[in-house]
């Protein structure tokens, strides 16, 4: 399959070594000679320079043969234009991030007549996710597939859980209707079978329905207390999103930003938020606004490293719940170190919003797709949802009598609208939507499950 990205930005290159990782062949185009150069040399990708709008660089790129146009510049209409002269010049598929909430409502409209096949926007994505996070306030992360019916989350075991010195398989006895599909513990990452034992400070990926896994969070004595107000550190187009679904929550915000229109601006568009004038990293400033009685601090600046310093300061506060934005990839292990509490990175909603597309997409003749990804554990072990469209050699045979390969976990089938958490006795079938957790990070079949 070839794959032809536009901007090589932050997105574009976490898209490239995504894409090029997974042996696809991939064509980048950027303005800057330097940033191709780096693509090339780092990647083994095609690297043309110029302007990604016009349709000479394009035809030189490639892209009257590719099978997938991605436009992921800095500029929503730049990226809209791509698209539309990609299309003209033979793209079979066309997907454009568009960021501004103003062609929020004109998404349908970008994709039935202007024939974009798919519409992007990291910051809206991001939004929902950390959503979710306050609403789940003892998860680190809580990730949804099948609509809503099966959750992923990730929680941390504590010195009072108490699952600390239990196996996995102890779980059966409380009746906790869910599944523990992967462990971090230091820098080693499992696979768990029932006979692993969990230890304090790992930190476990865990399935089930929500009511089942909101159970299974009050068992581990966690508590699912409801954050009533935050502190949202900057004003961009992800505080935008975010304060409108924190609105619908009944959240209570204080938004600190310190370019003095964009302020102006959130004070017209939101009605319910505290916007104040300000800079976010000044400490006095933030105890004048009681930060230390923040039920949450989310750090959403266009810097990492500010981002970080003004978490760590709210831990040290003892604020309970806390969510940085960071993009760079630099900071991960440092992060990992600290301890700052949820980490959110736009870039990387964006590789798992278009990495099962594509895969879909590679596998269009196949009688089952990837339907939603999500990259866990650092990007290590990935967690996908398939769609089963018609009876295939898995379906109908009990789990316990198929050939899965190593370091692969059925973590949950939804079937209709029930919730099932695998057994040996357990089967696939026709229109279930199955949910593999892997640190094979190629899979793009559910039949690629199978030795």
């Amino acid at each position: 399959m070839y794959i032809v990205i536009v901007g090589d930005g932050k997105v574009g290159t976490s898209l490239t070594k995504h894409l090029s990782a997974e042996g696809y062949d991939v064509a980048v185009i950027d303005k800057d000679p330097e940033v191709i150069e780096e693509a090339v040399n780092t990647y083994d990708v095609i690297g043309v320079c110029g302007n990604g709008a016009n349709y000479q660089v394009q035809l030189e790129a490639g892209v009257d043969k590719a099978d997938i146009f991605i436009a992921v510049t800095s500029s929503d209409e730049i990226n809209i234009f791509c698209c539309l002269t990609a299309k003209k010049l033979g793209a079979r598929h066309t997907v454009a991030r568009v960021r501004n909430p103003d062609y929020r409502n004109q998404l349908i409209f970008m994709r039935e007549e202007l024939g974009l096949s798919m519409v992007v926007n990291p910051e809206r994505d991001t939004a929902v996710e950390i959503a979710r996070m306050i609403s789940s306030p003892a998860t680190i992360t809580r990730d949804v597939f099948s609509r809503g019916r099966m959750e992923l989350a990730e929680l941390k075991i504590g010195e009072t859980n108490p699952l600390r010195e239990r196996t996995l398989a102890s779980l059966k006895q409380h009746n906790l209707k869910v599944l523990v599909c992967a462990v971090q513990r230091d820098d080693d990452v499992y696979i768990p079978s029932g006979n692993f034992t969990l230890k304090a400070s790992d930190k476990i990926y865990v399935t089930g329905s929500p009511k089942n896994l909101n159970n299974f969070i009050e068992f581990c004595g966690l508590g699912s207390t409801r954050i009533k107000d935050v502190m949202i550190i900057g004003g961009g187009k992800i505080t935008y999103y975010l304060a409108q679904r924190l609105e619908e929550l009944g959240v209570q915000m204080k938004i600190i930003e310190q370019d003095r229109q964009r302020c102006l601006e959130l004070s017209r568009n939101l009605k319910r938020a505290e916007i104040i004038h300000g800079d976010g990293a000044n400490q006095d400033l933030l105890l004048e606004e009681g930060l230390e009685r923040a039920g949450a601090l989310i750090s959403l600046t266009d810097m990492d490293e500010e981002n970080i310093v003004i978490s760590m300061y709210a831990r040290s506060l003892g604020v309970e719940k806390i969510i940085t934005k960071v993009n760079s990839d630099a900071f991960s292990r440092i992060l990992e170190s600290l301890e700052i509490g949820s980490i959110v990175s736009p870039k990387e909603t964006v590789v798992n919003r278009i990495l099962p597309y594509v895969r879909a997409m590679h596998n269009a003749a196949e009688s089952s797709n990837v339907e939603t990804l999500y990259k866990i554990v650092g990007g290590q072990v990935e967690a996908l949802e398939f769609k089963v469209k018609e009876n295939a050699r898995y379906t109908g045979v009990p789990l316990k009598n198929l050939a899965i390969k190593p370091n692969i976990l059925i973590a949950g089938i939804v079937r209709d609208d029930a919730v099932i958490i695998p057994s040996g006795d357990d089967f696939i079938q026709k229109m279930d939507s199955v949910i593999i957790v892997t640190t094979n990070t190629a899979i793009g079949d559910l039949g690629d499950i199978l030795d």
